[in-house]
């Protein structure tokens, strides 16, 4: 079972019209893909990718303000209420970005505490982007007392990873691990317990090998299915069930 845990399908959509997404869903399928974890990333834009992806069954939602949105308004209160949703099935995405954005980084903190603070309120984990912030995110996330999530598109070192597997948190993989300059990545990949890892696109951005340079989609999980399980030795179907089982097991699917 062949999981695409983190997307923005809303990015692939044109005018928030699910028919326009209807050929990359098909893809997704046909490459076996069974669930699509749809990602939010600003108040604004969280009804439009609902409208987009909602008539799909095999996509599910997060509801969140990414760091690098938060400029343009986050409420917890309105966080609170859209979070409940049963089709949500996680908080985020949320985080810290200080490589893209340091003239805010105390409502970056302050909004990533919130997120987590509704997180545990509503027993859903939260997904963390974090980018150039490793003591001050592991820190948030310590203070969140046992808050459950991921940090996805992971590309830190492994005292990062070490620091968020020590506090309970999965690693998700994008297709940056096939990038030719990504081998401390690979190296990361290498030392993950295999029941804290998850794979996802992270489309439409960063296709992986040998898509490089287009734009991502949810079909294109497979290659990076395929090139983690030749990192870690094992078959491609055992990738895929395990990580499928880590992901139910994460957003109580």
């Amino acid at each position: 079972m062949l999981i695409d845990s983190h997307c923005h399908l809303d990015r692939l959509a044109e005018d928030a019209n699910p028919e326009s997404l209807r050929p990359v869903v098909e893809r997704a399928r046909a490459a076996g893909v069974k669930e699509m974890l749809c990602v939010s990333v600003s108040q604004k834009g969280y009804e439009p990718m609902r409208r987009a992806a909602e008539p799909f069954e095999e996509v599910v939602f997060s509801c969140g303000v990414h760091p690098l949105d938060i400029k343009e308004g986050f409420d917890q209160g309105w966080l609170r209420q859209h979070a409940q949703d049963a089709r949500v099935v996680a908080v985020g995405e949320t985080g810290l970005d200080y490589y893209y954005s340091k003239d805010n980084i105390a409502d970056q903190q302050r909004a990533f505490a919130e997120h987590i603070e509704v997180a545990r309120e509503l027993d859903k984990p939260v997904i963390v982007h974090t980018r150039d912030a490793r003591t001050d995110t592991l820190e948030i996330l310590r203070d969140g007392q046992g808050v459950e999530g991921v940090l996805h598109c992971f590309t830190e070192n492994w005292a990062m990873a070490k620091g968020a597997l020590d506090l309970g948190l999965y690693i998700s993989i994008s297709g940056i691990v096939t990038f030719r300059n990504a081998e401390m990545l690979r190296d990361v990949v290498r030392q993950l317990p295999m029941d804290r890892l998850l794979v996802e696109t992270d489309s439409p951005y960063l296709a992986p090998v040998p898509y490089r340079g287009k734009q991502n989609q949810p079909a294109y999980v497979r290659e990076v299915a395929q090139y983690v399980a030749d990192l870690k030795h094992c078959s491609y179907d055992e990738l895929c069930r395990q990580t499928a089982e880590n992901y139910r097991r994460l957003f109580r699917r």
